[in-house]
């Protein structure tokens, strides 16, 4: 296997720094990614250079910020296979994306007798909105059950998608790994009628995807977690579904035309991009396109599948460790406990090896009980992260048995 960190940790200062005398390892990728040379410059180089508003400034400096900006909206489009720029909305990440769609959308087309779809598996960004939304709409929540696994149980998706109005999952668990069949699902919610709107926060940054091939209706992702700068993030949607959608936010930019007691709104996208955007940070999320865009998708996927198989064979040899979340198609996260270790004592004991991972119910709770769980530990990692990595990992968690099995 080609080891890509050796070409590219590089790019990425703050991985070359210690942590209480120790090499950072940061297996934490799962709840953001660290951001390379380019992308920082590329930041800097905005506010240094071109820094003003957008698209409503007649002289230089906004017309090559409306440029820059504007441009990554056809680096997006490319970048997942999108069929127009026009379908691209630029929002602060998958949170605001997932309530733009239950705002825009679900308030015109959700009654109090429909129903939708969501998975045990879920974050809570795609929970809570449709929470909130209930409350004044007062529809169906139904839910596609998890296996022991930690696959989605399909059997009875026919059955479920009866009266279902949207099916919204996640393409990748940010617990389990586990990749769903998004292209499946898609093809059964199509045939009952149904819209689809998928989570693409976890995936989008670690295997290729294409709207024309997954055929969802919505697709949200976040920039932070693939390379960019927080703040900045996506919602494509096919254009004709965006057409019929009103604004999810009012202010200046979404207008076409204002009177004192009504208003018009613009043509999409921008009919969804309310007031001043976080335009560097969309500049930023430009250049880590063009980065791994330049490494290569499917490159980047098939090493971190390298570091997966490697990793959990390690760990499964570290007795008194359990590993939640087997499903045969999954990316590169480990969920796990260790014996008598709780997960918020182990990620100190690691913290101080110098090694970052998360520890808690990772923004899902339903998951955690589903499994009996109040949290658990989870290694992520990224094309960055180096084989001997996981080594020190498996260290650090020897070590943490150790001390532990003192104190009893």
């Amino acid at each position: 296997m080609n080891n890509l960190a050796l070409k590219y940790r590089q790019d990425f200062p703050l991985l070359k720094q210690e942590v209480y005398g120790k090499p950072l390892v940061y297996l934490d990728n799962a709840a953001t990614s660290q951001k390379p040379t380019s992308v920082l410059k590329a930041v800097d180089y905005y506010y240094c250079n071109d820094n003003a508003n957008i698209h409503r400034g007649l002289y230089a400096l906004s017309e090559r910020a409306t440029q820059a900006y504007e441009s990554v909206r056809d680096k997006v489009s490319k970048f997942i296979g999108a069929t127009s720029s026009q379908e691209i909305i630029f929002t602060s990440g998958t949170t605001e994306s997932i309530n733009l769609v239950a705002h825009s959308w679900g308030r015109k087309n959700l009654s109090s007798n429909d129903a939708i779809l969501l998975t045990e598996m879920e974050h809570h960004s795609n929970l809570v909105p449709w929470h909130l939304l209930r409350e004044q709409i007062g529809f169906q929540i139904k839910f596609i059950p998890v296996t022991a696994e930690g696959s989605l149980d399909l059997s009875q998706l026919e059955e479920l998608l009866k009266n279902v109005k949207l099916v919204s999952l996640n393409h990748m668990s940010n617990v389990l790994g586990t990749i769903n069949d998004v292209k499946k699902v898609a093809e059964l919610a199509h045939q009952a009628g149904a819209l689809v709107l998928v989570d693409g926060a976890q995936s989008v940054a670690h295997m290729p995807v294409d709207m024309k091939v997954l055929d969802c209706d919505f697709y949200a992702f976040s920039g932070h977690k693939m390379c960019a700068p927080t703040g900045c993030g996506v919602l494509w949607a096919k254009k004709n579904i965006l057409e019929e959608m009103g604004p999810f936010l009012g202010g200046g930019e979404m207008i076409h035309q204002v009177f004192l007691d009504h208003s018009t709104y613009a043509e999409v996208p921008n009919r969804f991009e309310a007031g001043t955007m976080n335009i560097a940070q969309v500049v930023g999320l430009g250049a880590a396109i063009d980065y791994l865009s330049e490494i290569g998708m499917d490159k980047i996927f098939a090493y971190e599948q390298y570091l997966l198989e490697l990793a959990t064979e390690k760990l499964q040899k570290i007795e008194g460790l359990s590993i939640f979340g087997q499903a045969p198609h999954k990316g590169a996260v480990i969920s796990f406990l260790l014996d008598q270790v709780h997960p918020h004592d182990l990620a100190t004991i690691l913290d101080q090896e110098g090694i970052a991972i998360r520890a808690g119910h990772h923004c899902a709770q339903p998951l955690m009980r589903k499994f009996d769980l109040i949290s658990t530990a989870r290694a992520s990692f990224y094309f960055y992260n180096m084989p001997e990595e996981i080594d020190v990992l498996v260290q650090g968690l020897e070590k943490a048995k150790e001390m532990f099995a003192y104190v009893r």
